[in-house]
Order: C-alpha cells, then sequence, then structure tokens
C-alpha cells in the first residue's frame, strides 16, 4: 500500500485602511494537510485542518478506502524544493509600509478618500510519498490594495490599483498612485478605435473551459475539432508556466506530483491549438496526451484542472507595439462576462485613455465587446515585454464598444 501527504501552511497579516485611517491588524496561521492510502485500484483520502500525527493521519486515510474512491495511478518520484521568498516583513514593518502609503496619499491627493489593504501573505505547499516523492514550494508577497474616491463623486468607489511585490519598493506604489490619481479629474474622450490595454488574465478564462480535454473529446469545447488547427493569431502562444520567473505562489509539481518539462506546456502556439489539458484520468479515459494538468485536491482525488496560462510576450514594450495609438485601460467593468459562443461583453463603468505607459484622462462609460476569436484572433496586438501601468504583463487588442 502506497501512501501520500500533501500540505499547505498559510500565513497571513492584513492591516485593513477605511477613510484615510489604520482600521485593523489581524495575523492568522493555518495549514491544511491530505493523508492519501492508495491499494492500486482505490484512493483512501483524509482532510485535516490544523495539527494531526501522520500515523493517526494515514490511519483515517486507510479507514475511507472503504468509500472506494478510484484511482488505478501510479505515484510519482523525484526532490526538488523551490523558495520564492525574497524577504520577510515584521509586524513593525507592515505597519510601518502602511502608514508611510497612507501618509503619501495625503499629503499628495487630499481630495481622495482612501480605503483598502497592505496583506502579507507566505505559502508553503509540500507533497511527499512513500516512493520517496519529496517536494516543497514557498513563496511570500506583499501587497497593496488601494481603494479610492474623489470627494465630488457620488459613486461608492472611483476605482481602484493595487501591486504585489516579493520585495517592497515604494517608489512603485508612488508612481502607480500618481497615474491613477493625477488623471482622474481631467476628463478624456474614447477614441474611434478601441485598443484594450489590460491584465489578460479576465481574457482567458473561456479557455479554461475550451482547452478542457475532456470538453473537447465531448464536444462541449468551442474548440472541439481544432486541435491543430490555426484558430488564432501569429502572435498568440498560450502556455502552462510554473517556471522559476513565472512562479506567483505556484506550485511546480501538479496535483499528482507530475512536473513537466522545463515546467511548461504549450497549448496555443502562435496561434494553433495544439492540445487540451488533461489529468492522469482524463488522458487514459479519452486517450489524449497526459499534460501534467491535476489539481489539488485536499479532501478527495485529484481533478482535471491545474493550469496556470501565460501568454507569450512579443520583443517589443507597450510603446511599441502602439506606435503612437492611445489605448483604453478599464478600471472597474463589472457585470460582464463570456457567453457560450465566446462573445464577451462587459459595462465599463470607470476607465483610463492611456499612451501605454501613463494615463491621459478618464473616461465616460461605455460598453467592452468582443469575442475571444476576435480579440485573441484578428484584432490582437500583443503581449508587451514591459510591465507599465500595472507593473505585470499585459495585452493589446482592437475591441468594440458602444457608448
Amino acid at each position: 500500500m502506497q501512501k501520500e501527504k500533501i500540505t499547505s501552511l498559510t500565513v497571513v497579516r492584513n492591516i485593513e485602511i477605511e477613510e484615510n485611517k489604520l482600521k485593523s491588524f489581524d495575523k492568522k496561521c493555518f495549514r491544511n494537510n491530505s493523508f492519501r492510502v492508495y491499494d492500486g485500484e482505490f484512493a483512501g483520502v483524509q482532510y485535516y485542518l490544523g495539527n494531526i500525527g501522520d500515523d493517526e493521519g494515514y490511519k483515517q486515510a486507510e479507514e475511507n478506502l472503504a468509500l472506494r474512491r478510484p484511482y488505478k495511478f501510479s505515484l510519482e518520484t523525484g526532490s526538488r524544493h523551490r523558495d520564492k521568498t525574497e524577504k520577510e516583513y515584521s509586524d513593525k514593518e507592515l505597519m510601518d509600509i502602511t502608514r508611510e502609503a497612507l501618509e503619501y496619499l495625503q499629503t499628495h491627493f487630499p481630495d481622495f478618500r482612501i480605503g483598502g489593504s497592505v496583506t502579507s501573505r507566505k505559502v508553503t505547499d509540500t507533497m511527499q510519498n512513500s516512493l520517496g516523492l519529496d517536494y516543497s514550494n514557498t513563496d511570500c508577497i506583499v501587497d497593496i490594495s488601494i481603494d479610492y474616491k474623489h470627494k465630488d463623486s457620488k459613486d461608492i468607489s472611483d476605482g481602484w490599483f493595487s501591486l504585489g511585490q516579493r520585495t517592497f519598493d515604494m517608489k512603485k506604489l508612488t508612481d502607480m498612485a500618481e497615474n491613477y490619481l493625477s488623471a482622474y479629474t481631467v476628463q478624456a474622450e474614447l477614441p474611434e478605435e478601441l485598443i484594450l490595454q489590460q491584465q489578460y488574465y479576465t481574457y482567458l478564462a473561456k479557455f479554461y473551459h475550451c482547452l478542457n480535454a475532456e470538453n473537447i473529446a465531448l464536444g462541449t469545447s468551442l474548440l472541439t475539432g481544432k486541435v491543430g488547427e490555426k484558430v488564432f493569431s501569429d502572435d498568440f502562444t498560450l502556455v502552462h508556466d510554473v517556471s522559476d520567473e513565472a512562479a506567483w505562489f505556484t506550485t511546480f509539481y501538479d496535483g499528482e506530483g507530475v512536473v513537466l518539462p522545463e515546467d511548461k506546456f504549450v497549448y496555443i502556439e502562435n496561434g494553433v491549438v495544439r492540445s487540451g489539458f488533461a489529468d492522469k484520468h482524463t488522458a487514459d479515459k479519452y486517450g489524449v496526451p497526459h499534460t501534467g494538468s491535476a489539481g489539488s485536491n485536499m479532501t478527495d482525488i485529484p481533478f482535471n484542472g491545474n493550469v496556470n496560462f501565460k501568454v507569450k510576450p512579443s520583443d517589443k514594450t507597450v510603446k511599441e507595439l502602439l506606435d503612437g495609438r492611445l489605448t483604453v485601460v478599464p478600471v472597474i467593468a463589472a457585470g460582464g462576462d463570456f457567453n457560450d459562443k465566446g462573445e464577451y461583453v462587459t459595462p465599463v463603468q470607470k476607465a483610463f485613455l492611456c499612451d501605454g505607459e501613463r494615463f491621459i484622462g478618464r473616461l465616460p462609460e461605455f460598453t467592452l465587446k468582443g469575442s475571444m476569436f476576435d480579440f485573441f484572433g484578428k484584432d490582437f496586438i500583443g503581449v508587451g515585454s514591459d510591465k507599465p501601468v500595472f507593473n505585470d504583463y499585459q495585452m493589446l487588442a482592437r475591441m468594440q464598444y458602444s457608448k
């Protein structure tokens, strides 16, 4: 009988800001444990929150073999430890960062009411099994999220911005605040050609369904029958990437202990759909390639869905891709989503006109429209090699809009 243990230890400290004042400080630590035993055909799983001895955890997992959860796959082997921690801040240092940030915002932008939070988060994930597998993955960041409201505004909020860093740099925060808050009182008009500039994660949402190998096999995916075909732009390459460079609280191994070569897997390459994502169960059931995409379910056997999608950046900066054109950067866009055809519509309540790096002024409300096949196809401009505005990669794509 084989055994496996998965743990996740999280330490969070959070400082809340409300109405330009420090509101609260909260600190918590919690450990999740998942004990598993395998008899070759079935798995017994026992989840426990908090500290528990291995003997007791495995004993309860063995008793749960009676539930007959099918799992016929062999366990993985290997040893690797990754720690992305650059600096850990004390409670006092975290409070000092918060006070300095709040003082800057109050001094330089007195017409705004500031809320938000400053959060330090450290997570250590581990996986060990009786075949000798021994993996650990640690990451630690400080994240500042600022919600702002102008004194003359009748809205509850006029926008927000956030900045996550492993080593906190106050200048990056003040530059971001200057960009957002200085441009807020300047009125701008929507350009005739709307080029979206935004972090791309929201717009990748449909791929989590469309590239699921089970959905492709069952015919419920918009990409069914399109594997091997060119569907998107030459400049669009979509990769599962958990490499050291791309890691952000993501483990280098999946929920079954699988580690991919170079920590990457290409799903769409230069517009061509190469593969759907499949864990061991999905690959075995439908006869498709196994892509190391098992999600870690602490309370049950692994599931298909561990994908950390990244769009390959171009070798040009955002400004170079724009070549003198302006962009639109949504700040608050609540109430929209994709439909079953891959069409995307959302009302945009707050947005800025931008030159690719700096905001020019605030835009009136509008509705953003498009299709995943267009804004990652004929209307896709690219992902810049630099990280202006958001301190993260962002895509550029032409989209439709209505006022």
